[in-house]
């Protein structure tokens, strides 16, 4: 099985479809803290490229990277 390498221009092209579905999915102001945690881990996660120490959020139950 041949893989398919992504292009630069596809890349480009699908960060471009993550960043306006997420604009449009969290178009209104979060209802609860919670809310507001989630949009803040998913908001990090498409805008960068490396790991950063808010992921996951404080109050969270699943598995934290240490």
């Amino acid at each position: 099985m041949k893989l398919h390498r992504e292009s630069p221009a596809e890349d480009n092209a699908r960060t471009l479809r993550l960043l306006d579905a997420a604009d449009a999915a969290f178009e209104h102001e979060p209802t609860s803290a919670l809310a507001a945690d989630f949009e803040a881990v998913v908001m990090e996660g498409l805008l960068t490229d490396r790991s950063v120490p808010v992921y996951p959020p404080a109050r969270h139950t699943y598995p934290r990277r240490d």
